[in-house]
């Protein structure tokens, strides 16, 4: 999992200014992040319509599924930054759930997008598993596949005999847990096949959506908003592949802008892993015309209850 457990060990201080900076930077970003994903989340336990859909369902999994990442990344982030060290046996369910949950958002964007390709193409014969009152396990089976690659991950790894499981505190990183080459190698292969069987999952569902459209004559509206929806989860895809991209901006960051290796990475993670994650739901929940509603009317209910008495 590419994350900001890939920051050097000893490159801060937990005392110096620039770490006071980059926690003051994340923290009230993923406070805010967090507030808007309460909003969507009480719309969705409060008005039954949502909880009645397939499409909304899955995409409140996927709130709770990124929140879980961010969450598991902000705290291996505060780990680094104040240098704090204890046991692998506590360190590896944290990168476990940091990876799976990482790996998890492509499946889902890939199931959203197949909703969307059974609900066009079969509108009236809908298959059962796609129902809302079986989505549920269409949603374990990608629980399922996200964690069982980063379990078996672990054990395969040459492990340092000075190192005790139990009771040799180290940092919490990827590159210190994981450390053997056969794990970087099944690690960047899992993270491959992810993102290409997920990418041809969104390009299948939009040519064919694309061609249905030729064929109905009817109801093309909604087509139309299957096809941009298909289109946005290709969007939520590169900006989820933008993880990726850390060891090209580094190395173009070293030889043109003389930064410390610490605030680089600092950098990368911020700006083309945290920010696309938290940017990917907001973007398709605010779009959403029945779900945009509601935040505004939450929102304005939100202001009514603060506002200030005045005495006149």
């Amino acid at each position: 999992m590419l994350n900001l457990s890939e920051l050097p060990v000893n490159a801060t201080s937990p005392n110096s200014l620039s770490v006071i900076i980059k926690v003051c930077v994340v923290i009230p970003f993923f406070c805010i992040y967090l507030c808007c994903i309460a909003v969507m989340l009480q719309i969705f336990a409060s008005h039954r319509q949502f909880m009645d859909t397939s499409r909304y369902i899955l995409f409140a999994h996927m709130l709770i599924n990124d929140t879980l990442q961010i969450l598991s990344s902000v705290l291996l982030f505060l780990c680094v930054m104040g240098d704090i060290r204890f046991p692998i046996v506590y360190c590896v369910p944290l990168l476990i759930v940091s990876t799976a949950t990482f790996q998890n958002t492509t499946l889902i964007l890939a199931t959203m997008s197949l909703e969307r390709y059974v609900a066009i193409l079969y509108p009236l014969q809908c298959p059962t598993a796609w129902r809302s009152d079986r989505i549920w396990i269409i949603i374990m089976s990608l629980w399922f596949i996200s964690f069982i690659f980063p379990i078996i991950e672990y054990p395969i790894g040459k492990q340092n005999p000075a190192v005790d499981v139990l009771t040799t505190p180290l940092v919490c990183k990827t590159a210190v847990v994981h450390s053997s080459p056969i794990q970087a190698l099944v690690r960047a292969a899992v993270n491959m096949l992810f993102f290409a069987v997920v990418g041809v999952i969104i390009l299948f569902t939009y040519v064919r959506i694309l061609l249905e459209t030729r064929k109905l004559r009817q109801d093309r509206q909604s087509v139309r908003k299957a096809m941009r929806t298909v289109l946005l989860h290709g969007f939520q895809l590169l900006l989820c592949m933008l993880a990726f991209t850390h060891p090209f901006t580094e190395s173009f960051m070293d030889e043109h802008i003389k930064w410390l290796p610490s605030d680089i990475a600092f950098f990368n993670y911020f700006c083309f892993i945290l920010v696309p994650r938290v940017l990917s739901p907001l973007i398709y929940g605010f779009r959403d015309q029945s779900l945009r509603g509601q935040i505004g009317k939450n929102l304005t209910c939100c202001s009514i209850k603060v506002k200030p008495y005045v005495a006149w």
